[in-house]
């Protein structure tokens, strides 16, 4: 009975105790918080947007760096391609990116469709006849002058980044009439995007520049709209331009650089680790780009001779360098220096 007693005493004093440490603000050491299986992580998609086909150059350039993400990934970052212009033109995705909400987080757009949204250097990119070769533009896109470029939209505050370069061939100009020299022309109503270095460079050819968006091009041509446009090889052949427009003169006028953006809300959510993946992926597919660009711009234009489209070489370019001259000077006179070294790294 007596040790009972004692038994009990002593539970009662260690309660006592315990309260009174508690009352104190003392307590017992928390537990370490359990680690996060990685398996049990949510997956995230990124809605990416493609104006034109995945069978061109630039949609398999988006299906290369969709797939090299994936694979870094363990597939728990996972890419949807919506290509063939179904979310608008590249201004169209441009302006549902900026305006916020999430509905297209990246996109693949023309340097040149930069201009009104921050990237200022990257209109130097699309400037007439500034690149003389693709490897003229890859030593512009390795060289320690390319990621200020892709950035800068970033730090105006445009809520879109760069995350690497690409390009979709030479600009050439089609039309439904017969295009022989530079003179046939004159008179022309070319579509141009709403780009002011693109309007310019065709009134200085003496057309006149009509802005179509690129899902109503196809039609435009058909009806009459406008007479003529320009687009990459590998981009005419595959939304069936030739259809309506099977004459293409090879003036070369600007090559066809790209970047591929993504907003700065989409980039923000991503952990280090997961941004990290998508520069990665980013340089696989900008090497993809160049690898294939060359050999699929020269096969699609075998193609298109084969199938009686009417293709007529520019030797001389220099009539069309004079004509375009003053557009070229007006849309790099705040950016001279820049502009210079890129002319100098052919």
């Amino acid at each position: 009975m007596k040790k009972s007693f004692k038994l009990l005493s002593l539970s009662l004093v260690l309660v006592l105790i315990v309260a009174a440490l508690t009352g104190c603000g003392t307590k017992a050491p928390a537990e370490a918080p359990a680690k996060q299986d990685p398996a049990a992580e949510p997956e995230i998609t990124l809605v990416y947007a493609e104006v034109n086909p995945l069978d061109t150059i630039v949609g398999q350039t988006g299906t290369a760096f969709k797939e090299k993400v994936e694979e870094l990934s363990g597939g728990k970052i996972k890419i949807d391609i919506q290509a063939s212009g179904v979310l608008g033109s590249e201004n169209d995705v441009l302006d549902a990116m900026l305006g916020g909400g999430g509905t297209i987080d990246m996109s693949r757009i023309s340097a040149f469709a930069l201009t009104s949204y921050g990237g200022e250097k990257s209109k130097l990119l699309s400037i007439p006849y500034t690149f003389v070769n693709r490897e003229h533009f890859w030593n512009f896109a390795t060289s320690d002058l390319a990621p200020e470029f892709l950035l800068e939209p970033h730090e105006k505050g445009s809520g879109v980044r760069g995350l690497f370069y690409g390009e979709e061939g030479f600009r050439h100009f089609f039309s439904a009439k017969p295009l022989n020299s530079i003179e046939d022309l004159k008179g022309l109503k070319i579509r141009v995007s709403n780009d002011p270095v693109m309007q310019g460079m065709v009134q200085g050819l003496g057309a006149s520049p009509t802005v179509v968006s690129f899902g109503e091009l196809y039609s435009a041509l058909q009806t009459g709209v406008v007479d003529a446009a320009e687009q990459p090889i590998a981009n005419y052949k595959s939304n069936a331009f030739p259809e309506v427009a099977p004459n293409l003169i090879l003036d070369g006028h600007t090559l066809g650089a790209i970047q591929v953006v993504i907003t700065d809300e989409a980039w923000n959510k991503l952990t280090e680790e997961q941004q990290n993946i998508l520069m990665e992926a980013g340089k696989y597919a900008s090497e993809f780009n160049r690898k294939i660009s060359q050999d699929a711009e020269n096969k699609v234009l075998e193609q298109l001779k084969a199938e009686g489209v009417n293709v007529v070489d520019v030797t001389d370019k220099a009539p069309w360098q004079q004509a375009v001259k003053a557009v070229i000077e007006s849309a790099t006179a705040n950016n001279k220096e820049l502009y210079q070294k890129i002319v100098d790294m052919k």
